[in-house]
């Protein structure tokens, strides 16, 4: 257990050519209170259960609990999860300094948004903006996934 650092940022440009990995996301949200937001997840062939309490002020730290749980277990508790489904192919971008970021492509109800995070050690921890990042929407709700559920990309 502990906090997640992340920052957050609209993509502008092709970031693919760059993309080291893919993976294929569907996830769903047994509670979305900003409180506590707790994720089912289907990640590739693993199963995940997730709870996240409220940000900072900033929006870029949180904490954060993870745990596998088979992939069966996750695909019984996404049947009685809230309403709507994030489904998504989530790439992987090294930065130069050796972290690196997770650039999520958006289907269904969220087509056509495509938003990439980097996990920092720090809240001030500086980094490289490769040229296809576009403008940062870190503490923006709009853009958490447990929002795009109840207010998709497709309705703004």
């Amino acid at each position: 257990m502990g906090n997640e650092i992340e920052r957050k940022f609209l993509v502008k440009g092709d970031y693919k050519p760059f993309a080291t990995k893919e993976i294929k996301i569907i996830q769903g949200f047994l509670s979305t209170v900003p409180e506590r937001t707790v994720r089912v997840r289907i990640k590739g062939d693993k199963g995940y259960l997730t709870v996240k309490g409220i940000g900072s002020v900033s929006g870029a730290s949180r904490f954060e609990w993870e745990k596998e749980i088979t992939v069966e277990d996750a695909k019984s508790l996404l049947e009685i999860c809230e309403p709507g489904i994030i489904d998504k192919t989530r790439f992987i971008v090294p930065e130069e300094s050796g972290l690196k970021f997770e650039v999520d492509e958006f289907y269904g109800d969220n087509e056509g948004l495509t938003v990439a995070e980097i996990e920092l050690p720090a809240e001030d921890h500086p980094f490289e903006k490769p040229e296809w990042l576009g403008e940062e929407v870190t503490g923006d709700v709009r853009y958490f996934n447990s929002m795009l559920m109840k207010n998709p990309y497709k309705k703004w």
